[in-house]
């Protein structure tokens, strides 16, 4: 555990840093991200164990921001695409049934309803499922258990 000087030397070199981090990091990710990049890297870069032997901490908190501001896209991109992909099912029209069959589907979650949709009015296999969302085979699988599990209690109960 790293001493009480040791963070309060950490939080004046924050405070006199942080004006120049959020311009570089609103430039790499916007500024709608730049405060919640900026205090994701600085909190992986004050708990990494080899904090203490960084000899150039201005330099080492740019480029925590830098791979912070990557991870962040990265995982926005990767977020619209599953988004996206699992659009597609809420684009279906349910087939006429029972009222109270298509309100449990439409109650369960965006993705437990296009692994159905996807299962019974597509006829595909898990697998088939699980490329076109972009999701692990096992993924798929336990979302359809879910959701039959969630429509059996509902149209059972």
């Amino acid at each position: 555990m790293r001493d009480l000087a040791d963070q309060d030397e950490d939080a004046v070199l924050y405070e006199g840093l942080a004006p120049e981090l959020i311009g570089f990091a609103t430039a790499l990710v916007g500024r709608s991200d730049a405060e919640d990049v900026l205090s994701s890297a600085v909190t992986r870069s004050f708990a990494s164990p080899s904090w203490p032997t960084v000899m150039n901490r201005r330099s080492y908190l740019y480029r925590a921001v830098f791979n912070e501001a990557q991870r962040w896209k990265r995982r926005a991109a990767l977020r619209r695409d599953r988004e996206a992909r699992a659009a597609v099912a809420n684009r279906w029209e349910l087939p006429g049934f029972q009222p109270e069959v298509r309100a449990a589907v439409e109650r369960l979650s965006v993705r437990q309803r296009a692994v159905v949709l996807l299962t019974y009015w597509a006829d595909l296999d898990p697998a088939t499922i699980a490329e076109q969302l972009g999701l692990s085979e096992g993924t798929v699988r336990r979302h359809l258990a879910r959701a039959r599990a969630q429509l059996r209690k509902v149209l059972d109960g």
